[in-house]
């Protein structure tokens, strides 16, 4: 067992264990516990080494408290199935196999893995309570980055058409199994950027980082239909302003702020004011 406990950057350490290690996590109040019958030495120095990289990058001191241990192997997965708690972003009830189905919700079965997205992060609730509001039966969606295919399975849930993309075949093998435990289908799902299709959408949805996101722009606003939406997260509040320049053609429609990160939901109708 391996505790983690950064003084400072819970969310930014969160996001890179999502994408390095190769079993969950839990989240404690003032850091995390990894478990694993797996050497954890490597993982823990590579967590070192991103600190390391983080104070060179923000200039801030960072303490890191590091705790290895040996505990039976019988014991921790029981304490780490019983430390991945269901949420309710409604009308979505997100649950792990393991646990029973909400009546009268829209169920998505999803167990944490290496790819990123079981809605507990920040960015994923936010998107999910877009979702909720702006997509609606019949509408055509697209998830760039689809990671664990959460949002694309909460588009497909709410009775719409949904194409997904991404660059990293353990996501795209993820979403196609996610899927399949759900019961629902993809019309596409392809490993690959958006560049690869040329349809058009009602809704696309884009929770990855703010310089991919600046990046596809004009990738992403040729793909949207007129009165279309676009839902962007992945955006640290810092760098909001430069993803509202990348799409200033379009309308800010809503701001949804967690923490430090910001989910941003435009329209393709007038220029944003400024």
């Amino acid at each position: 067992m391996l505790v983690v406990k950064p003084s400072m950057h819970l969310e930014l350490f969160s996001d890179f264990l999502v994408d390095v290690i190769p079993v969950g996590f839990e989240e404690i109040e003032d850091g995390f516990v990894i478990r694993s019958e797996e050497d954890l030495e490597t993982i823990s120095w590579g967590i070192e080494q991103f600190s390391e990289a983080l104070q060179r990058a923000t200039g801030e001191v960072i303490d890191l408290e590091l705790t290895l241990t040996k505990e039976k192997s019988e014991d921790w997965i029981a304490q780490y199935q019983s430390a991945i708690t269901p949420i309710e972003i409604a009308p979505f009830y997100i649950h792990p196999t393991w646990e029973v189905p909400k009546e009268g919700m829209l169920n998505i079965a999803i167990d944490p893995a290496l790819a990123f997205g079981t809605g507990h992060h920040a960015t994923t609730a936010s998107c999910l309570r877009a979702l909720a509001s702006y997509v609606k039966q019949g509408d055509v969606v697209m998830d760039v980055g689809c990671g664990s295919g959460i949002l694309a399975m909460a588009a497909l849930k709410k009775g719409a058409i949904v194409d997904a993309c991404d660059t990293d075949p353990l996501s795209v093998e993820n979403s196609t199994l996610n899927a399949n435990t759900n019961n629902v289908s993809y019309r596409r799902l392809w490993e690959g950027p958006v560049q690869e299709t040329n349809e058009t959408y009602n809704v696309i949805v884009a929770n990855i980082v703010a310089d991919v996101l600046v990046f596809i722009a004009s990738d992403l606003k040729k793909r949207l239909r007129d009165n279309g939406i676009l839902i962007l997260s992945g955006i640290m509040d810092k760098y909001e302003d430069k993803v509202l320049r990348a799409y200033k053609t379009c309308t800010l429609e809503e701001r949804i702020l967690e923490n430090e990160w910001v989910t941003l939901v435009l329209s393709k109708k007038e220029p944003i004011n400024g």
